[in-house]
């Protein structure tokens, strides 16, 4: 499944120019399997998910949030709710969470806004699912640390828009190989590092083009 799992809409995301139904719209265009919603600091409810999910004529929606820790942003997938990981939380208090619902955690765009990625790493260990190897907002510098930094530690890669306009959703995106219904099953898939990044063809490409 082509899933892009780091995404944006209005006004949920401020930020975001996307509007929701705009959003399935262009992912059905483009061939997408799924999407993954993932506002800043907000994580849709399940009411609001069934009534996207009505207009989404086979592709699945999902929701997971894009945190803004101390140290950085993070994109948590599978948490009931935001309501232990708020803006500004330290990544020590967040991780734990994370671990104890079961839930999965991806580095977005690591070594962004001069962050010290190295340093974090080397402070809490390889605690991520995964890192965020290419999207729109990771350069090829950043994308040539990050793959510096899987070499040497145990995490899983992924790739996904970062879109905030639509003509960025699915740039790139991961491929799973088993079907993916529902948020538990995602989380699963990230956990076992199933995901492998991809890229849309005849697009710009901030990171560089995906091996496939």
């Amino acid at each position: 499944m082509k899933i892009d799992h780091h995404l944006h809409t209005y006004p949920r995301s401020p930020d975001s120019s996307i509007a929701p139904e705009r959003l399935l719209e262009r992912a059905r265009e483009l061939g997408l399997d799924g999407v993954v919603i993932t506002e800043h600091d907000y994580q849709w409810s399940g009411a609001e998910l069934d009534d996207l999910s009505r207009l989404a004529e086979g592709i699945v929606v999902l929701s997971g949030a894009e945190v803004s820790a101390r140290e950085g942003h993070f994109l948590v997938y599978g948490l009931p709710d935001l309501n232990e990981a708020p803006p500004g939380i330290a990544l020590a208090e967040l991780v734990p969470i994370v671990r104890r619902y079961e839930a999965a955690i991806v580095a977005a765009h690591p070594f962004r806004w001069d962050q010290s990625f190295d340093d974090i790493v080397a402070k809490h260990g390889p605690v991520f699912d995964a890192l965020e190897l290419a999207s729109k907002n990771i350069t090829r510098e950043m994308r040539r640390q990050t793959e510096r930094l899987l070499r040497k530690y145990p995490m899983g890669a992924t790739g996904s828009s970062d879109a905030h306009e639509t003509e960025t959703i699915g740039c790139y995106f991961s491929e799973f190989p088993g079907r993916i219904e529902t948020i538990a099953d995602f989380v699963l898939a990230l956990r076992r590092r199933e995901g492998r990044p991809r890229h849309a063809p005849g697009v710009e490409l901030a990171s560089g083009p995906v091996e496939t």
